[in-house]
């Protein structure tokens, strides 16, 4: 840009320049042209001297930076492009400026020395659209509605007393999965596509918490739902990189995610519609069980949108885009993990053999195992914390730089990308002994570095939930439904491939914003527990 005062120079002139003298005109044209190619200097300068105090990187192209070195999964990726450029590497995805953090020092740098530079969370295209702009929880800005939201979920929404409370919910669902194995495959020999049975039960399971009365219609059309909004917003957006698409909607996402977020609003309208309903005939006609009644999280976001004294005044907007960002965040994540853990299990019998034999000690037989067991559960709880290092659901921490920061010496300026890459951290050989290797003993008392290592992340060496501000305030549920599920789906059956011919489970990962599977988990199962529990 040209300088002020040189602007005010060349108005100064123009506009003393009554008479149209032509030598005058000259000068003053050729002033213009002088004070343009200055400033054309000085930010060629500027960005050559950013350029050299930026991290190290790979060489970029003109428009497209380095998209064209991206292949999915895009953490592998990084991981691959990091070990040549260092763990604090600078890539540029078409307009806009990253920097990969891949190693714990480098993470912990960011989180602890510059928590307040990124605790904004980058928010797309499709992402506005199902966040009703600014309304939600997840993608919401750093301000006075995010940290009331947050507040809330670990207080109440998300708290330890909410998520005892809808114990029975996920129960139900254990419950509902264990009944349909064993009719679909378990009793005569068939395979189940645990793939599907898994995300169905992830999305009941959350969606009941979110709304315990809602028709089964409901739930099932907010599956389909769910998994269209995993989709959309996990893909790539040329529109979110490159200037030069922005607005075009190329690829069609926008409209699409415009007609999957008319679908969700009316579904969302019906849910809460619904539990206004109850809830005002609840209050019209109190019955004696009324005072004990859970509320479930709906509840609680109604009370505090009714809540005159409240710090925050929630919308509808809020409450419709929290209800988005916890069902589907929720759900496929959920699914996944269930299905890596049991896949390393399956590929490490002599793992699998202690998980079963630990739960048949500590349960026995005669019932199914349940969230309330995980404490008894230490070599269960092992092997979950070693799958979330191998196969943390979100490989990926996105933030924002708000100002610009020094990392190691390297210029981050604001309104840059910042990756954490938690997948590569997970599988630093600086910190892991044999990182590849699936071995829950590393967790467990004797076990080296990683004993008694909670994934809280406290210890930026194991942060599958993130860490800081934007951690993932779904960790507590998370630590417990995941492995009572697979307690009780190894507990009540033998699972085998149904090529039975002792190959390993396919372990190759999907793209997209949820790290899972990339092939269906399709297994035979074979009753363990002969007979049942009557609880099924």
């Amino acid at each position: 840009m040209v300088a002020m005062e040189e602007l005010q120079l060349i108005i100064s002139m123009l506009s003393n320049n009554n008479n149209n003298n032509p030598v005058v005109l000259s000068v003053v044209l050729a002033l213009v042209a002088a004070a343009v190619s200055a400033a054309a200097l000085r930010h060629l300068i500027s960005s050559r001297r950013l350029h050299s105090r930026l991290p190290p990187g790979p060489t970029s192209l003109p428009v497209i930076g380095h998209l064209h070195l991206l292949r999915p999964p895009v953490h592998r990726t990084f991981h691959e492009l990091a070990a040549q450029a260092g763990p604090l590497m600078h890539i540029r995805l078409g307009s806009t400026r990253c920097v990969v953090a891949s190693t714990a020092e480098v993470a912990g740098e960011l989180i602890r020395g510059h928590e307040g530079s990124i605790s904004e969370r980058p928010v797309t295209a499709v992402a506005r659209q199902f966040a009703y702009g600014a309304a939600g929880f997840a993608f919401a800005p750093y301000n006075a509605h995010w940290r009331f939201m947050k507040r809330l979920c670990m207080s109440e929404l998300l708290g330890p007393r909410t998520v005892d409370l809808l114990r029975p919910v996920r129960r139900a669902g254990v419950v509902s999965l264990v009944r349909s194995v064993l009719a679909g495959g378990g009793g005569g020999g068939d395979v189940v596509d645990l793939t599907r049975e898994l995300i169905r039960l992830s999305n009941t399971s959350i969606i009941r918490m979110v709304a315990s009365t809602v028709p089964g219609s409901v739930a099932g059309e907010a599956q389909e739902l769910v998994k269209d909004v995993a989709e959309l917003v996990g893909a790539f957006n040329a529109d979110d990189y490159i200037a030069l698409c922005r607005g075009w909607d190329l690829q069609g996402l926008s409209r699409r995610a415009a007609a999957v977020h008319r679908r969700f609003d009316a579904l969302l309208e019906e849910i809460i519609s619904h539990k206004e309903e109850a809830r005002a005939a609840r209050k019209k006609n109190p019955s004696k069980d009324s005072a004990a009644q859970h509320k479930d999280l709906l509840d609680i976001l109604l009370d505090k949108a009714q809540d005159e004294t409240a710090e925050v005044k929630l919308t509808r907007d809020n409450i419709k885009a929290f209800i988005i960002d916890v069902v589907t965040a929720g759900s496929d994540t959920s699914a996944a993990m269930v299905e890596w853990m049991l896949a390393e299990l399956l590929n490490h019998p002599e793992s699998l053999r202690k998980v079963v034999a630990e739960i048949d000690g500590v349960v026995g037989r005669d019932r199914i195992a349940g969230e309330g067991d995980l404490p008894r559960l230490p070599y269960l709880m092992a092997a979950y914390k070693e799958t979330l290092r191998l196969h943390p659901a979100a490989p990926i921490a996105h933030r924002q730089s708000s100002e610009e920061m020094v990392v190691r010496g390297f210029a981050v300026p604001p309104g840059t990308a910042v990756f954490i890459n938690i997948w590569a951290i997970g599988r630093d050989p600086a910190f892991w002994e044999e990182p590849l290797e699936f071995r829950p003993e590393r967790f467990m008392p004797g076990g080296g570095a990683a004993e008694g290592l909670e994934p809280r992340g406290q210890q930026f060496q194991f942060m599958p939930f993130g860490s800081g501000r934007r951690g993932c305030p779904g960790m507590g549920l998370a630590m417990q439904s995941v492995p009572a599920v697979l307690a009780a789906l190894v507990q009540c059956f033998h699972w085998a491939a149904p090529a039975d011919d002792n190959k390993p489970i396919d372990m190759d990962e999907s793209d997209g914003l949820v790290c899972a599977r990339k092939q269906p988990l399709v297994l035979r199962p074979t009753p363990r527990l002969n007979p049942f529990p009557a609880v099924v």
